[in-house]
């Protein structure tokens, strides 16, 4: 398989080397975590070849004598040498049993510099305080950005890539398979034998129809806002026996899984979080022609998708805004920095474009606006909206990382 290097999460590691916390990599099934943390056991190897690395990975049958705790603490220890840097990597920790009571161990020796990866149903990120003792630093594996597309592939037209990247997203295992059928069949594996997998043996679910039913219908309405009461209701008169707090709670498991990101309301007017209908975007949109196919494809829907993930890879804090009953897609912050963004597969229809431009106009404050949409020109002005192609907003900033 042809590998890129993924500067930017790389990055990252390279940046908290030495540090005393427990580096935990995270991220949906199959985004890249183990390739990831392979490429940084290159870079140590490079940058400092006398490092003692400590590499398991849990996938491999020659580690299966340490599945267990004691083992693993006393292998690693094992290993230990005196004088020199001691690195300790682990892929897929969570198959060991009670891995954390090894982890917390080793870190509490002061001897080692961690590093994990794990099965997302069982290494999530609201467990990490709990799990470990020490201090985690968390980084989050996203599938491929539209610009890492164009870079596996070497791509040079933008334009003419996001429609390939619109229909392909950003599955790395995905892009070893010729036909868009053996494609999509390996991504629903993806999401069907993996993820969904992992969340029934963590939370020993047995209505498995249920769940099923529940993942088609988020895939069918992302970037929809949707009511837990109004779902456990609609799937009743299905014939589903459920209610509002078995939907509450299969969410957040697939939440907690990556295979779904939570997006809350904020009342941009009264400045306050608003406690129902929340939307939910994929973690990659390929998930949606895999389980439900390309006919009467909504692009809009799946650019939003994009957008949103895109915005979450670059760091910021993400709400759907509510301005005077109007709906602005995103209201995205870092720090003091705040964006207003709409999305829209097109606006030159006279009528879309004012649906989509005047929420913004009607914002207050100062903070940019702007419009991400396919337009195939250079960013262009409307009283102070910024409208902007989507491939090359995609490319704006996530390039410059990327070769960082």
């Amino acid at each position: 398989m042809k590998l890129i290097e993924r500067s930017f999460y790389l990055a990252k590691l390279k940046n908290v080397m030495g540090t005393p916390d427990i580096k935990v990599i995270t991220g949906v099934r199959r985004s890249g975590k183990s390739k990831l943390l392979e490429a940084f056991r290159d870079h140590i190897q490079n940058t400092d070849p006398d490092a003692n690395i400590i590499h398991i990975n849990f996938n491999m049958p020659e580690y299966d004598a340490y599945l267990n705790y004691h083992s693993l603490y006393a292998f690693i220890n094992s290993k230990y040498q005196a004088g020199k840097n001691n690195f300790v990597l682990i892929d897929e920790v969570q198959m060991c049993r009670d891995f954390e009571k090894a982890i917390n161990g080793l870190h509490a020796s002061e001897r080692y510099d961690i590093y994990i990866t794990g099965s997302n149903a069982f290494l999530l990120s609201s467990d990490l305080a709990t799990l470990f003792t020490g201090r985690t630093f968390e980084i989050e594996v996203y599938p491929f950005s539209f610009a890492e597309f164009m870079q596996y592939f070497d791509l040079s037209d933008q334009y003419e890539a996001f429609n390939r990247y619109l229909r392909e997203g950003g599955m790395a295992g995905s892009f070893l398979y010729k036909t868009p059928e053996e494609k999509y069949d390996y991504i629903s594996d993806v999401f069907s034998t993996l993820i969904v997998r992992d969340i029934r043996s963590k939370y020993k679910i047995r209505n498995m129809p249920l769940m099923d039913r529940l993942c088609d219908f988020l895939i069918d309405n992302i970037s929809n806002l949707t009511s837990t009461r109004s779902v456990a209701a609609a799937f009743t008169k299905e014939q589903f026996k459920t209610n509002d707090r078995t939907i509450s709670a299969y969410i957040k498991y697939l939440c907690n899984a990556f295979a779904f990101y939570r997006i809350r309301r904020y009342d941009i007017q009264g400045k306050r979080y608003l406690a129902s209908n929340d939307k939910y975007y994929l973690a990659d949109h390929s998930f949606k022609y895999a389980r439900l196919g390309t006919k009467n494809a909504d692009y809009g829907r799946l650019m939003e998708n994009i957008v949103a993930i895109e915005l979450l890879r670059r760091g910021y804090e993400l709400y759907a805004g509510v301005l005077y009953r109007k709906e602005i897609d995103f209201v995205a912050i870092k720090r003091s920095e705040k964006l207003y963004i709409q999305v829209s597969n097109t606006i030159d229809d006279p009528d879309t474009f004012d649906r989509e431009v005047s929420p913004l106009l009607r914002i207050p404050d100062a903070y940019p606006k702007m419009i991400i949409t396919r337009t195939r020109q250079e960013m262009y002005q409307y009283e102070g909206i910024q409208i902007m192609d989507i491939a090359d907003w995609l490319l704006e900033k996530t390039t410059d990382r990327l070769h960082s």
